[in-house]
């Protein structure tokens, strides 16, 4: 696990062509906005959580953001204990992003 700046977390994204992007917050939150293209996994959902990353191809890169930061790190190392290898945590969370944005 990587914990990368706001700036580090977007330009590490934009050039991996291997990436995926991964939201752990809750429901209400993603409805706040979230960054383009993640998929939501709400990491409060505790074993169904785990179950849903065994679902997901353990060969990608893996940037994860929460709303400040703690979630997402916590979700990173659940899977590098799972057997990821590349999980990228955004420090500071979406609450201090600056980049896109979807409604």
């Amino acid at each position: 696990m990587a914990d990368l700046s706001q700036e580090q977390w977007a330009q590490q994204l934009k050039a991996d062509e291997n990436a995926f992007l991964l939201d752990v917050r809750t429901e209400e939150e993603v409805a706040d906005g979230f960054i383009p293209n993640a998929k939501n996994l709400n990491i409060f959902k505790g074993q169904a959580f785990v179950y849903e990353l065994e679902a997901l191809d353990k060969n990608k890169n893996y940037y994860v953001y929460c709303k400040a930061g703690g979630r997402s790190g916590q979700a990173c190392a659940l899977m590098n204990q799972m057997g990821f290898e590349n999980t990228y945590n955004l420090m500071g969370g979406f609450s201090e992003w600056t980049g896109e944005v979807e409604e």
